[in-house]
């Protein structure tokens, strides 16, 4: 018997909405005034940016992660999951053998930044968003990674491809969501839009505070869900910028990526504009995650579909 059209279209609509039930999907902010100037007061001048982008208003989260490795690594080859995502300060466990690995975010830890990421896992996650995601490619896309190993044969020279439409922010997109003011033209020195050394406290609505600080200050000991300090957000409007973890950036300078941040950690100092730090980008660490960045604005294709349901310089960082 045929299948009548409208059989195959209802059939169509309810693998669409099973796929996207549980898409990931990101929240955009729009970074706006392209060719502003770069802040002047940092050692490298940074923060100019030539055109309109967005990016992620919050961090990876172990719940969007979960769904990348649940997409792609049954088997696992390219080591996306590492062992220290299952204890301690992580948030997500493996299952399963080798083939059949499957992956569950940790009750109450599911909205937390995904930490213990190297920098190549970021870029393949990117990759795998801005395929389509599901089976979508982790190898090519955003970034060409060549070696099928998780350090990419060309690890070093990675950089991003023409046409990237949702990539891991360079630093100077990073640099400008976090720091610029569009209203006044200028920069300020904390993310949480103050010049003033942001605090570090419990989750909470009083402005300029972050989860920063640990021990030896008043953070809370732990990462916090993505957006709790509800009234710290940059002039853009993105959150955790300052605190909670370091994120990685596109920008490198020599065999090191540049992260910018600071995690919940850190010293004050460290989520503070003149504050640079980098990292191996074959490491993970407890307090390292990313946020992504995309051109043009999205508005079509996978995301729509998910939708509808200078002077502290450079310096290595601390092994935080």
């Amino acid at each position: 018997m045929r299948t009548s059209a409208r059989a195959l279209w209802l059939i169509a609509v309810s693998l669409w909405l099973a796929s996207a039930a549980s898409a990931v999907t990101i929240d955009w902010v729009a970074v706006g005034s392209p060719g502003n100037l770069c802040d002047a007061q940092s050692q490298s001048c940074f923060g100019t940016v030539a055109t309109t982008y967005q990016i992620s208003k919050y961090e990876v989260t172990n719940a969007q992660y979960a769904e990348f490795l649940n997409a792609k690594a049954a088997s696992d080859p390219l080591a996306l999951y590492d062992a220290q995502m299952g204890s301690g300060y992580g948030g997500i466990t493996q299952s399963g053998g080798s083939g059949s690995y499957t992956y569950t975010a940790i009750t109450g830890r599911a909205d937390l930044p995904v930490n213990f990421v190297t920098f190549y896992d970021a870029l393949r996650f990117t990759n795998w968003l801005a395929n389509g995601q599901g089976s979508g490619d982790t190898e090519s896309g955003s970034y060409t990674l060549l070696g099928g190993t998780p350090t990419p044969t060309n690890g070093a020279l990675v950089v991003r491809n023409p046409g990237a439409t949702i990539f891991l922010p360079n630093e100077n997109e990073w640099y400008k969501a976090a720091y610029y003011d569009a209203l006044s033209t200028s920069y300020l020195d904390y993310p949480a839009g103050s010049n003033t050394a942001t605090s570090c406290t419990g989750p909470t609505a009083v402005a300029n505070s972050a989860n920063c600080d640990w021990p030896l200050g008043g953070g809370p000991g732990d990462l916090t869900l993505v957006g709790s300090y509800t009234g710290s957000p940059s002039p853009y409007g993105t959150y955790d910028q300052g605190g909670n973890v370091w994120e990685w950036t596109e920008t490198s300078t020599g065999l090191i990526r540049v992260q910018r941040g600071g995690s919940f950690l850190s010293v004050p100092v460290n989520l503070a504009a003149a504050t640079q730090s980098g990292g191996n980008p074959e490491d993970a660490f407890d307090a390292t995650g990313f946020r992504l960045a995309a051109i043009p604005e999205p508005g079509t294709g996978v995301l729509v579909i998910g939708g509808v349901l200078g002077l502290a310089g450079w310096r290595r960082r601390r092994a935080d």
